[in-house]
Parts: C-alpha cells; structure tokens; sequence
C-alpha cells in the first residue's frame, strides 16, 4: 500500500506575528480589517412599524425575513416591520448607526420599539430564538421538540462557516483557486449534507413533524447557498441528496418563504428582489417566485 502524500505548493513561511499586507484582492478584500469600530459616521434610518431590520437577503439576513413574514402568515400583527437594505458589499454595516446596535457589524441586526429604551439585537439565531419566543410561535414548549429545535438551529450557527466562509470564499470569492483550500472546504459540505440528508429520510423536519425556527435557518444555506450565493451545487453533486431537497422543496412552496428570501435582496431577476420592505403592500410589484 502505498503512503505517499501529495506533494502541496510551497513557498510560504508564515511570519513570527501576523501583520495584514496594505491591500488584499478578492470581494470583499477592500473591506476586511483586523480591527473593530464604526468608520464612518451615519445614523440608521427608522420607520413606522415596532420592529426595525437592518440586513441584505444573504442566508443569514434570509433567516430573519423569513421569520417576520411566517409570524406575519400566522397572525401574529405585532411582528410587522421595516426592513432597510444594509449593502455589506458597499461597507454599509461599517457605518456608526450600525454598529451601535451590532458591535460585531454583521448582518443582520434587529430593534424591537415596543420596548422602552429600545432593545438591539444581533446574531441571527438569536434573534430567531427571540422572535420566537416573544410571539410564541414556531418554537415548540414541548420539552423533548424544543431539545430537538435548538439542536439543529445551534447545528447551523455552527456549520455555517465552513460554507460560506470556507467553500463559499475559496470557490466564489478569492482572487486565486487554492485546490487545497477548497477540498477542504468542500470535503465538510459534502459531509454536512449527508448529515442533512440522512436525518431528513426519517423527519419530515429537522425537529420530527413540526416546522420551527431550526427549518428557517438552515433552509437558505442548505442547499440555498450553494445554488444561489456561491453556485457550488454542480460542484457537490447537490441534486444526489434527494431528501434534503425534498425538504428544501417543500419549505420553498410556503408563500411566507417566497416573500422572505427576496427581502434586502439587491439585484436579481425580475421577482426575486426588494431591497427594502415597509409593508405587506410592496410585494405587489413582484412576480412571486415559484
């Protein structure tokens, strides 16, 4: 048997301490800085309703409007909202106004007016677990399904990374093609999808037979990112995971989802973008997706 081990490139010798180079290439290489803090100084807009979304239809801004319009579908009036595009392309989550409710400048960040200060909250899944909480909806009070909702919404929190700051960022976004990096990246997707896929032939949802806040947050990344943001299904052979796409398929033909993952989006065809959203009545001049 033989024990070879591929010969890899050579060449670089990490420094003693690390210091950033004056200029990286790639997306968002004018963007990234090791340092924290707003640059520049721009207060948020507010709009009429109590609750007040900054973020851009990524997976994880998808997570978010996604909720809102499932609570909105269910009944729940309190959740209308404000939903203001935050071009993280452009560096608009830099600006003070943002980080002053998300010192962490991601995406997305939520204000709920309701309460006296104002309460800011950010990181996705958090703010799907309050949300959830605050509406009584799509968490189960169940002991054993509430177990098995956070389970699989920490999953995601957890996994997330490694497709979209991993694969997604070598595949899509770097200036060069690193085949290490991106088997790498692509050998964990590839397993996080069989996670998915195994678990899904038995579960008609993540949690057993209940639709919960765990679906709205891996829904958009697997496998949405890799159709959408990154264009990485090809690559994986996505359409081999039959039951996760069933999964994904079924979820896909709820009107409250079709109306959520095209919320802060930007650009797109015709139907598949609103970059802002102050009212159920904006969706009218879209086609819906189907």
């Amino acid at each position: 048997m033989s024990t070879d081990i591929p010969s890899l490139p050579t060449g670089y010798t990490p420094a003693k301490v690390w210091s950033p180079k004056a200029e990286y290439a790639g997306t968002f290489g004018s963007i990234n800085r090791p340092v924290s803090g707003a640059r520049f100084q721009r207060e948020l807009p507010v709009g009429k309703h109590p609750l007040q979304l900054y973020s851009q239809g990524t997976p994880n801004g998808q997570k978010i409007t996604i909720m809102l319009e499932e609570l909105l579908a269910a009944g729940h009036a309190g959740a209308e909202y404000d939903a203001w595009l935050i071009d993280i392309f452009k560096g608009d989550q830099f600006g003070s106004g943002f980080v002053d409710i998300n010192p962490n400048a991601k995406i997305p960040a939520l204000v709920d007016r309701n309460i006296d200060p104002a309460l800011p909250l950010f990181e996705s899944g958090s703010i799907l677990v309050y949300l959830a909480e605050r509406f009584g909806a799509f968490l189960p009070t169940e002991p054993r399904a509430r177990a098995k909702t956070f389970n699989w919404l920490m999953w995601q929190v957890g996994s997330a990374p490694f497709v979209g700051g991993g694969l997604g960022h070598f595949y899509a976004y770097a200036p060069v093609k690193i085949e290490y990096a991106i088997d790498r990246y692509a050998m964990e997707t590839k397993r996080q999808l069989h996670v998915l896929d195994t678990h899904l032939a038995v579960h008609e949802f993540l949690a057993g037979d209940q639709y919960t806040i765990a679906d709205m947050a891996v829904w958009p990344w697997y496998p949405g990112s890799l159709y959408g943001v990154y264009g990485t299904h090809e690559f994986l052979a996505v359409d081999e995971y039959k039951n996760l796409l069933r999964w994904y398929r079924t979820i896909a033909e709820r009107p409250a989802v079709a109306r959520g993952r095209v919320v802060n989006r930007a650009s797109g065809a015709p139907g598949e973008f609103l970059p802002e959203r102050h009212d159920a009545d904006d969706f009218d001049s879209l086609i819906t997706p189907k």
